[in-house]
């Protein structure tokens, strides 16, 4: 009895201690490259599961694995002419129309993505007392009196994710909002005077002044550059994570792309699955937003997806939204 007893306690301590061991170096060590790789790309980008790369890769194999992931950094210039908004219907009244939402969702994560008929309609808006404190992507929203929005830039103070103070560059109806980004170079998304996106990994706000862009925001990187994807290799090096995504098409239309991830039924998606998403919806430009938590869709005073935070959603700087067309009474003003 004792022998058995002997046994049975080894044979315990072997299914505790060494088959995980064995997992976790077959995982970091072995010849599951693809398998090493997400698991690395999705740890470096949280804040507080870095441990799981850090612990057993040297910094060096961390960097390289990061960097053979990630999207081209150097793009071709953008071809604006091939983008042509001219037959774009603008005289509409009712605020849903012109606006699809299309469920995206897979077995492995939900989504929606917003298609927007008129790129006219859509803008950056911020928060009511940012530089103080955020606000929820919905009361953005709501206090621009929108029909529709996404979070949009990233934000300093996310650590303490009250939301306050934007980083990089923000343009809001042609005024720069952080005067810091004067100088300097920055990973922008925005729309000019004439409706079209421009997206660069490597911009300075005199080069936004000089295109004309109205309304802009920071984060990075770039996903789609004149039709052509840059993600040729792995995951796109962020890992999987809830996800947010703004894109043009070549006749204008916007696709706003939110998608859920942190949660048992939808544990979110890599850049590379963004990027093919957006492609096969037709994205002439494409770039990625600020995802992880801040991740919201909101449509018709209602949310569209469930963010990942605990407390719901979270306190942005800034979101691109949906306006409601101009009554015909205020157009003839």
């Amino acid at each position: 009895m004792k022998k058995f007893l002997k046994v049975f306690v080894l044979f315990l301590i072997f299914q505790i201690i060494y088959i995980p061991l064995l997992a976790i170096g077959l995982v970091y060590y072995g010849p599951f490259k693809n398998t090493r790789e997400m698991i690395v790309t999705t740890a470096m980008t949280t804040m507080s599961h870095q441990y799981f790369a850090t612990w057993f890769l040297s910094e060096e194999q961390i960097q390289e694995i990061l960097k053979r992931n990630r999207p081209q950094e150097e793009i071709d210039d953008q071809d604006l002419d091939k983008i042509d908004i001219a037959n774009k219907n603008t005289n509409i009244t009712d605020a849903k129309e012109g606006i699809e939402i299309v469920d995206i969702s897979t077995s492995t994560y939900k989504g929606w993505l917003m298609i927007v008929d008129d790129p006219s309609r859509v803008k950056i808006a911020t928060a009511p007392r940012m530089g103080t404190v955020g606000a929820t992507t919905s009361q953005i929203v709501e206090s621009y009196d929108a029909i529709a929005g996404i979070n949009a830039g990233g934000i300093e103070d996310d650590a303490l994710s009250n939301g306050g103070t934007p980083s990089g560059l923000l343009i809001e109806d042609g005024e720069l909002k952080t005067p810091d980004a004067v100088y300097g170079t920055f990973s922008a998304v925005g729309l000019d005077k004439e409706n079209r996106m421009i997206v660069s990994n490597s911009i300075t706000y005199a080069r936004m002044q000089e295109l004309g862009v109205r309304d802009a925001v920071s984060f990075n990187p770039v996903i789609i550059v004149n039709g052509q994807p840059t993600i040729y290799y792995g995951d796109g090096g962020w890992g999987i994570q809830p996800r947010t995504a703004i894109a043009q098409r070549q006749d204008g239309t916007i696709l706003m792309l939110v998608i859920d991830g942190r949660q048992t039924d939808s544990i979110g998606a890599t850049l590379k699955n963004v990027q093919d998403i957006l492609l096969d919806y037709g994205a002439y430009n494409a770039f990625n937003l600020d995802g992880g938590a801040s991740a919201t869709m909101v449509f018709d005073s209602k949310l569209v997806n469930h963010p990942s935070d605990i407390m719901g959603e979270r306190y942005v700087s800034s979101a691109f939204i949906v306006t409601k067309p101009k009554s015909k009474n205020t157009a003839s003003k």
